[in-house]
This record gives structure tokens, C-alpha cells and sequence, in this order.
């Protein structure tokens, strides 16, 4: 994704095919790299790539990032929580989806 992109993030659109550098998902999240780094060792966000500076973060990385920040500053929550309450969040996404699915049957 190139820098001039990021206004398509900033907006709420966001391509999944894209990927972010570490220092652009920080700009998108209005976040630090220590905070975002943070996110990873929690596993939160998960990166494409082995060493910090090739890191690439999705879409889905940013609306995890997003979201956990929001927990934290709007609620307080601590970063085990963050990942706690996303799991449950996927999980009732999941389980919505499949309730859908079978609705059609």
C-alpha cells in the first residue's frame, strides 16, 4: 500500500489484498510501534514476515488493531482482555454465520 493510500484506510475502506508496513499501520491507528508491537505479542494482530522490518499487516490486522485500541482507551481494558474479548467476538461471528447458513436450508 502506498503512503497515499492510507486515505482509503482513514475512510473505512479497507482491501484486504493490501498490506501495511508496520510504521503505516501505527499512522492508521494513530498508535505507537511499542503499542502496536505489543498487539503482536499478545497476538492480536498477527504480521506477514519474520523480521520487524518486514513486517506486513491486513485488513483484518487493522480492524483487530482498531478495535483493541478502542477496548483499551474507551474501557480500560488490559491487553489479555483485548485478545479474550476478540476471540469471543469472532466466535460469535462464526456462529452467526453458520445460523444464517442453516436458515436457508
Amino acid at each position: 500500500m502506498k503512503s497515499n493510500d492510507l486515505s482509503l484506510v482513514y475512510t473505512g475502506v479497507v482491501i484486504e489484498e493490501d498490506d501495511l508496513t508496520l510504521g503505516q499501520l501505527c499512522r492508521a491507528c494513530d498508535a505507537s510501534a511499542d503499542l502496536i508491537i505489543s498487539l503482536v505479542e499478545e497476538s492480536i494482530v498477527e504480521p506477514q514476515g519474520e523480521d520487524i522490518q518486514l513486517w506486513r499487516f491486513s485488513g483484518t490486522s487493522l480492524r483487530r488493531a482498531r478495535f483493541a485500541l478502542r477496548l483499551q482507551r474507551d474501557l480500560g481494558v488490559n491487553l489479555a482482555g483485548i485478545a479474550v474479548a476478540l476471540d469471543l467476538m469472532e466466535e460469535i461471528e462464526t456462529l452467526r454465520a453458520q445460523i444464517e447458513v442453516l436458515g436457508k436450508l
